[in-house]
């Protein structure tokens, strides 16, 4: 019997790892673009889904942002339905802010958080891998993101709708993924975005981690991974300090919420900022830039009588030992 290729050994047991506390007979959706990444971990999948009595299908979302993309689309699922699962294919229209990236990653998880509803799905598999993650943090790191941008991508999310997105391939790299693809005999598409400089991603993909390899030595994507794990246990961390906090500082007040200065001031910097953070999200939806972050915390701990500041769908003002922040009319 002739030897498993080590990349399929490797992609196989990241998928089946991932899988492994799904109930039995419930169904997952892969996210199919056909490229080597998305193509190698539909292929694993279909082959440790059925191992595990799990139900598999593909989903893939035709952006028709290129000329051809029906066709891509139509060749990505005649693969899937060639390995063994339930192909479909969305076209999408997109539009909305943030340039075409950003409206088509937005399109793409919202016909995929359906797709997984309709179906009754227990999961949603990406196949983001190593490389993404380190340049997810790279991109971050450039863009003064904090650390909660530095966290790059979790392996494991699950939305307040109940969605829940696996990223089995997170610690895989992606010439593990072209390697699998050659040993399976799978033709994976090629994307011209991804030779594309004009997009940051590619920038970095292609030059800015070539450099710091060259120059600092091989492991930088595997070391950017490790940040962005430890940086996300330490959010973890922080978070549930949070919350216990949170119970007993915040009281509900007019057209909005309020939150004991003092007790806000008692705590350290790090701290205080994600729970002003956390209290504007949760109760406006707004994420607070660094900037507007900082000018609230003044609020409480350098305070000379300053009035309310304006943020995005709410103000802030000090009223007494209190931090109130109220909708906008």
């Amino acid at each position: 019997m002739p030897s498993l290729s080590p990349s399929i050994a490797e992609i196989r047991l990241a998928v089946r790892t991932a899988l492994a506390d799904l109930p039995e007979g419930s169904t997952v959706v892969v996210a199919l673009s056909g490229g080597a990444d998305s193509l190698a971990l539909a292929a694993a999948t279909a082959f440790e889904a059925a191992k595990l009595g799990l139900a598999a299908a593909s989903l893939t979302v035709d952006h028709a942002l290129q000329e051809g993309s029906d066709e891509v689309a139509a060749r990505a699922a005649r693969a899937a339905a060639a390995l063994g699962l339930d192909a479909l294919v969305v076209r999408v229209d997109v539009d909305g802010d943030g340039g075409p990236e950003a409206a088509a990653r937005d399109a793409r998880y919202r016909v995929l958080r359906d797709a997984a509803a309709g179906a009754g799905a227990s999961a949603v598999l990406l196949g983001h891998t190593l490389d993404d993650q380190a340049e997810t943090v790279l991109l971050g790191l450039a863009r003064g993101s904090g650390a909660a941008s530095l966290q790059g991508m979790s392996p494991v999310r699950e939305d307040e709708d109940g969605t829940r997105w696996l990223r089995p391939l997170l610690g895989v790299r992606r010439e593990t993924t072209r390697a699998f693809c050659t040993a399976s005999d799978l033709t994976p598409w090629e994307d011209p975005h991804n030779q594309d400089d004009r997009f940051a991603r590619v920038r970095v993909r292609s030059t800015v981690l070539p450099v710091l390899e060259s120059e600092l030595g091989p492991g930088i994507a595997e070391a950017l991974a490790r940040t962005a794990e430890q940086l996300r246990e330490d959010a973890e961390a922080f978070d549930e300090m949070i919350h216990e906090t949170i119970e007993d500082i915040v009281e509900h007040a007019e057209a909005g919420i309020s939150v004991s200065v003092a007790a806000l001031a008692a705590n350290p910097a790090a701290l205080r900022n994600r729970i002003i953070r956390l209290v504007v999200d949760s109760e406006f939806g707004v994420s607070l830039t660094r900037t507007q972050t900082v000018e609230v915390a003044r609020l409480v701990t350098d305070w000379s009588g300053q009035g309310p500041i304006d943020l995005p769908g709410c103000s802030a003002v000090r009223r007494g030992g209190q931090l109130v922040f109220a909708a906008r009319d």
